[in-house]
């Protein structure tokens, strides 16, 4: 299983602009760390913290729906590039039998146009996003429909994250995790910085 922003492709500055563009007319404004904070979380708990007591449902809505509209139009504009080894990852795994299923707290419309910008589509067997869940990660729920819909037990299950709330999330749900950032070191099962330095045989050993 693997999550898509910051795992698979590095969109982190498309959303960045993205909610600066979005919030700038509200006259809001975050910081860079309150943006890193939120990654791996749905929408309308980052805006309970970022809107504060100005936080109603409406406008958390509202304030999302416009900003995945203008990431949208970013990635459509401009492309998108899979991050180093991410595709050749996801090749051999997919020729070697593996079932694969994209698990993130992106609405469906954004994981549609960002897969097909990047080519990767007809490399995974589901997609999971935060229109099939009631709670996002570090809830385990995404990674259980994920699980289910492949026909896996948890068990078997192996999920690739690059932020805090995915590798928990994977920990609830009774699955063995990859964690793969630059920025900080990640308590999963398997760590490292890149996909790129991953060894040939990590997901076998992972469920030997």
């Amino acid at each position: 299983m693997w999550d898509l922003d910051g795992t698979l492709v590095d969109s982190e500055e498309f959303h960045w602009q993205s909610w600066h563009n979005i919030l700038a007319r509200e006259g809001l404004s975050i910081t860079r760390e309150q943006f890193l904070d939120s990654f791996g979380m749905k929408n309308d708990p980052i805006m309970r913290t970022w809107l504060g007591a100005g936080y109603t449902p409406e406008r958390s809505m509202r304030l999302a729906e416009a900003k995945e509209a203008d990431y949208r139009r970013m990635v459509a504009e401009y492309g998108l590039q899979p991050k180093p080894w991410a595709k050749e990852w996801l090749t051999d795994l997919q020729a070697g039998g593996w079932k694969q299923a994209i698990v993130t707290s992106a609405p469906a419309a954004n994981a549609d146009v960002m897969l097909r910008a990047l080519g990767l589509l007809p490399l995974f067997d589901t997609i999971v996003t935060a229109d099939d869940v009631s709670h996002g990660k570090p809830d385990p729920e995404v990674f259980l429909i994920a699980a289910s819909r492949l026909g896996l037990a948890p068990a078997r299950c192996i999920v690739v994250e690059d932020a805090m709330a995915g590798i928990e999330g994977a920990r609830r749900a009774g699955m063995k995790s990859i964690g793969i950032s630059a920025h900080v070191k990640l308590p999963a099962d398997v760590y490292n910085q890149s996909l790129g330095f991953l060894s040939a045989d990590t997901f076998e050993r992972l469920l030997d």
